[in-house]
C-alpha cells in the first residue's frame, strides 16, 4: 500500500479497507456528472476491481476525496471517479491527488495514464496531463444504456419517457 501526507495533515492512502463506499457511492451517484444514478453494487464492484486512492481529514480520519485507477499495474492505467467533497474543495487536494496517482503509477512502471474530464482540465494539466493529440487512433465500444437527460437515471425500454409542459 501507498500513503502520503499533505502539508496540512490530510492523509492519502491506497488501502482499500479505508474507502468509505457508502460515502463514495453517495458522492458519485448524486453529484458526479459521469455517475449520476449509479447503483451501489456497481460502485462496490468497480472499486473492488481497481486501485483505490482516498484522502482523509487529519482531525477525524473522515474521507474527503477519492479516485480509482483501472490498471494492469505495468503498462496502462485509466484514472477515473475522481471526486473531492464539496466542503474540501479549494485547498489543492484534487491536484495533489492527481499528482500522487501519477507518481505512484510511475513507481510501478506504468507509462500511459488516460482520463476523461469535461470540467477539470486545468487540475490535470498542472500535474502533466495533456490533451490527446491523435484522437482518431482511439476507439470505444460503449454498452451503457440510454440515459434520460431530465433525471439522469437509466431509461427503461418498456416505459417511454414523457414530459408534460
Amino acid at each position: 500500500m501507498f500513503s502520503l501526507t499533505y502539508p496540512d495533515g490530510h492523509l492519502l492512502s491506497t488501502d482499500p479497507a479505508r474507502i468509505d463506499l457508502d460515502l463514495v457511492h453517495h458522492w458519485l451517484s448524486t453529484d458526479a456528472y459521469w455517475a449520476l444514478g449509479r447503483d451501489r453494487e456497481t460502485t462496490e464492484r468497480s472499486f473492488a476491481g481497481s486501485l483505490p486512492f482516498g484522502i482523509y481529514r487529519p482531525e477525524d480520519g473522515r474521507q474527503v476525496a477519492v479516485a480509482r485507477v483501472v490498471t494492469d499495474r505495468v503498462t496502462f492505467a485509466w484514472l477515473c471517479d475522481v471526486y473531492v467533497d464539496r466542503a474540501a474543495r479549494g485547498r489543492g487536494l484534487g491536484g495533489w491527488l492527481a499528482g500522487a496517482v501519477r507518481d505512484h503509477l510511475a513507481e510501478l512502471g506504468v507509462r500511459r495514464i488516460l482520463l476523461c474530464t469535461s470540467d477539470a482540465h486545468q487540475v490535470y494539466e498542472r500535474v502533466g496531463f495533456t490533451p490527446l493529440d491523435v484522437p482518431q487512433r482511439w476507439m470505444q465500444l460503449d454498452r451503457r444504456p440510454p440515459v434520460t437527460p431530465i433525471t439522469g437515471k437509466e431509461q427503461s425500454s418498456a416505459t417511454p419517457l414523457t414530459v408534460e409542459a
